[in-house]
């Protein structure tokens, strides 16, 4: 689906029809500018002037699939009583512009006519009174629209609010149920579906052996000159990667029938199958599908929607889980990794396919993998938790680096980083905010793009920064526990 989001802009009949021609006129310029160096389109609507008004542009944009927020501004000063009805009944992520036509006051130019025109200034300071007033989720955003770091900032919200799309349509396919005996992999899918908007059902593995017996050599064939096209081939076990396709083919098949965009598994659950999937998994979050495993549904659907928000619709996010700590003094790094299931996107080299014995599991037969090094750089990893009664968003600042070892005795994709604000202190504030072992990775989302992500969606968000301490954080929790109890 092509996303686009609306511009509606406020002003009022008291300034002429002059100034409201003019208005929109600007208006139009303005939304066909910013489109150029947005992610997404900037459709302008209306320049609204009364209730009716309005109403009728909110409630279209509620009911249209394609428009995934709106933005608002106040060229004039437009009344804010006319936007009650239509700001209350808003169901769409909202961004509240507050900006002007002109960068500077034109010294000779400037007198009652300009200044009958150009009242952003108070218009919007109007406009944020309702907001705040109808305590409505928003995000505020000030500065001159042609500036590169606004547009950016605008962008960064878009993406944000895309998120929050994906995740409405969200339908998260279950191959068996999480690992047994693990805490939190659980949840309440009732109300991640109330909250969240994700629809989380089980699917039988018994199907999905039967769709695989249903694939055929031509199918696999075509997949695995995808695979050869992509990745270096390092192993001669080409039967194990023609398995891999079959699974693949097959789990996608589902998905795409069902309309799920994310998919969990568990090795304890592999009835029928040869190998856990583990090339199919990495190549479809490539293509953009959410992936957890141990039956982690929470983390999979997280997947699917930073990849929807990163980089063209599909960025550099995956599923990730802290395996193991570097303790050596001035060299303190965690090694993520998986199994087998980390998606590519987050490859520095091209990544290798090659098959080894995988210890654990229902495995009769050696899983064909990707093999790589993470790429070095700024990122984030995400964690969504089920604190009993509401959801809470964890996000954890991580400095990625070239793995400082090569460990040519452990096949399988592995990134290396520095937490925020150091690696033990960063263990502390992840451990006592509830973080999960398993988590999102990206480059591409920012910890900006989270925190508009969880507004919109009305859920906890805690962020551990380079500033964070234990106490601080702890304290933070405690406040959050006692405001979110009464919300």
């Amino acid at each position: 689906m092509k996303r686009e989001f609306w511009f509606v802009v406020g002003s009022q009949f008291l300034y002429g029809p002059e100034v409201l021609e003019t208005v929109e006129a600007r208006a139009r310029e303005m939304a066909e500018e910013l489109t150029k160096a947005l992610p997404y389109p900037l459709v302008y609507k209306v320049t609204a002037k009364t209730n009716k008004e309005i109403s009728d542009v909110v409630r279209e944009a509620n009911y249209r699939d394609a428009c995934a927020g709106i933005i608002t501004w106040c060229h004039t000063f437009s009344p804010s009583k006319m936007w009650i009805d239509g700001l209350r009944d808003l169901q769409k992520p909202w961004c509240h512009f507050a900006t002007q036509y002109n960068m500077e006051i034109p010294n000779l130019e400037i007198d009652m006519d300009f200044m009958n025109l150009n009242q952003a200034a108070h218009g919007d300071r109007e406009h944020g009174f309702l907001g705040a007033r109808l305590r409505k989720p928003r995000k505020v955003i000030a500065g001159y629209w042609q500036n590169a770091d606004v547009q950016k900032r605008i962008g960064d919200w878009m993406k944000a609010a895309v998120g929050v799309a994906v995740s409405k349509e969200m339908k998260v396919m279950r191959f068996g149920d999480n690992m047994r005996e693990v805490a939190v992999t659980e949840g309440d899918k009732v109300e991640a579906q109330i909250k969240l908007g994700w629809q989380v059902n089980t699917w039988a593995v018994g199907d999905l052996v039967k769709e695989m017996d249903a694939v055929t050599e031509a199918e696999i064939d075509a997949l695995v000159a995808e695979y050869e096209a992509a990745y270096d081939v390092a192993t001669d076990n080409l039967a194990a990667i023609r398995y891999q396709a079959k699974e693949e083919i097959a789990i996608r098949r589902m998905m795409d029938r069902e309309g799920c965009k994310a998919f969990s598994n568990t090795f304890q659950d592999l009835y029928g199958m040869e190998q856990l999937p583990g090339l199919a998994s990495q190549h479809l979050m490539a293509l953009g599908y959410g992936y957890g495993g141990e039956g982690d549904w929470k983390v999979s659907a997280m997947t699917a929607i930073l990849k929807a928000m990163g980089e063209g619709g599909n960025g550099a996010s995956a599923f990730m889980e802290d395996y193991t700590y570097h303790l050596v003094e001035g060299q303190e790094y965690s090694l993520g990794a998986h199994m087998l299931e980390v998606c590519p996107s987050l490859a520095a080299d091209k990544p290798r396919i090659e098959t080894h014995h995988l210890g654990i599991g229902m495995n009769e037969k050696d899983p064909a993998r990707l093999v790589f090094e993470g790429k070095a750089g700024s990122a984030i990893v995400v964690s969504l938790i089920d604190m009993g009664g509401r959801l809470r968003l964890i996000v954890q600042d991580i400095e990625a680096v070239k793995p400082i070892l090569p460990m040519p005795n452990l096949p399988v994709a592995r990134v290396m980083w520095r937490a925020m604000p150091d690696l033990t202190t960063g263990v502390e504030c992840w451990i006592t905010a509830g973080g999960a072992h398993h988590t999102v990775l990206s480059y591409d989302v920012s910890a900006e793009m989270m925190r508009d992500w969880a507004r919109m969606l009305d859920i906890e968000f805690v962020h551990i920064t380079k500033d964070t301490t234990p106490e601080k954080l702890e304290e933070e929790l405690l406040v959050k526990d006692l405001i979110w109890k009464l919300k």
